[in-house]
């Protein structure tokens, strides 16, 4: 059943590109453009869902199913992944049905992906063993991967992604959703380096703790190189501002590089207000990683261009 999954990506894609800010800083900053290596199994996704696949190929499972929200780059992702490597895909959506479908969901409905609604108040009890027993009944034998691909095998494949990186850095920078990426650079730096991740979510505080737990549940160890910066939500998860909106597409272009409002536009514009107030060591090379994540900016159009006109 399984397809080689290592097939799907192109890492050599994953350039490292030098960048400039609006403004002077005192520090250097280069960005991993992973978003390169797949056009739907881009940024971490690829590295997260890598060995939850293999794993689910070896057993014999010809089925995954998955969690997300009405947007999630996750759902966007395994949907792609699971076709590309000969897996039927089900996703959990949080919420209620909406029709016609958002740009993500018709993604992945496209790639074959069977979607089934869960109201918000049961999708708060998906850890709960009697869910898991909910879904074995409903849809037999297949390979649960959490929500946002975070689990102990996601955290190997994002392990791997720092010595992917050619360029000399002091600092390693990502975005934070559930904290499976930076879990999985801490393992993968073993304490060197300096890890910062930006929480995408308001009252993102519990990210920390999620952190802590899959690295010592990963590595045996607890290292103490890593932060996670919780001021550059921007109202929380999907939320955004004009002021955000405006560095995103002034970024671009200077640049030429495109930024997703959700996740890597509010790491960079945290990189950037850090730097010019100073917080870093002048003199240091901070590489930032693109996880990612630009499908979402199709379904936050109409919310974008009503900042850029107000």
């Amino acid at each position: 059943m399984f397809l080689n999954y290592d097939s799907v990506a192109d890492l050599s894609k994953a350039i490292e590109q030098p960048l400039e800010f609006p403004d002077k800083i005192p520090v250097k900053v280069f960005i991993k453009r992973l978003d390169l290596i797949h056009p739907a199994v881009s940024g971490n996704k690829w590295f997260k869902l890598r060995y939850n696949l293999i794993e689910a190929g070896e057993k014999g499972f010809d089925s995954l199913l998955t969690f997300g929200g009405a947007y999630s780059n996750h759902i966007y992702a395994t949907a792609a992944a699971g076709r590309e490597c000969g897996f039927k895909t089900i996703g959990l959506i949080r919420g209620e049905e909406h029709l016609p479908l958002n740009p993500t969901l018709e993604f992945a409905v496209n790639n074959g992906m069977r979607l089934v609604y869960v109201n918000r108040t049961e999708y708060r009890k998906k850890n709960l063993p009697e869910f898991e027993g909910w879904i074995n009944k409903s849809f037999g034998n297949v390979y649960i991967i959490p929500e946002g691909g975070t689990n102990l095998l996601a955290v190997k494949g994002g392990s791997e992604i720092p010595s992917l990186i050619g360029s000399e850095f002091d600092i390693i920078t990502t975005a934070c959703g559930t904290a499976g990426t930076i879990s999985g650079l801490a393992a993968g730096l073993k304490g060197d380096k300096k890890i910062i991740g930006f929480s995408v979510l308001r009252g993102g505080a519990f990210l920390i703790n999620n952190a802590k737990r899959l690295i010592h549940n990963y590595s045996r160890e607890d290292f103490n190189n890593w932060s996670i910066n919780l001021d550059y939500h921007f109202g929380g998860y999907a939320k955004i501002t004009r002021e955000l909106i405006l560095f995103i597409r002034q970024f671009e272009e200077i640049n030429g590089v495109t930024l997703d409002p959700v996740y890597t536009g509010k790491m960079m514009y945290g990189i950037f207000d850090l730097a010019r107030k100073g917080l870093f060591k002048e003199g240091k090379t901070i590489a930032a990683l693109h996880t990612g994540g630009l499908q979402g900016i199709a379904g936050m159009e109409e919310k974008i261009n009503g900042f850029l006109v107000s």
